[in-house]
């Protein structure tokens, strides 16, 4: 995918769109790269566009390759790792909370 080009020791994140209710993101990683450990209080859809990624929740490590999607439950521990290079969606819906301040 062109939309967004991989940067050697970067990680790099483009907002698609952003609305009260949500977000979409592009990112990609270099190989090498990593996402500090984080919670969220929404659900993130990440489906992995190019390449493969670790992604650790709540201390479970899951390997997602192109064309795969995961989901990292809202208020989970996770961590996106990049072994190897890759490009990601993410998606986070923010509809039937409270808060939806971003």
């Amino acid at each position: 995918m062109d939309t967004i080009d991989y940067v050697p020791g970067s990680v790099v994140m483009k907002v698609i769109l952003k609305k009260k209710t949500g977000i979409v993101a592009i990112s990609s990683f270099d190989s090498g790269e990593a996402l500090k450990s984080k919670t969220s209080p929404f659900d993130n859809l990440i489906q992995i566009i190019d390449g493969e990624a670790e992604i650790i929740i709540n201390d479970e490590s899951n390997i997602v390759e192109t064309g795969h999607a995961i989901i990292i439950p809202a208020h989970a521990r996770n961590i996106v790792m990049a072994n190897k290079r890759f490009k990601m969606i993410s998606i986070i819906i923010k509809s039937g909370y409270e808060d939806v301040s971003i």
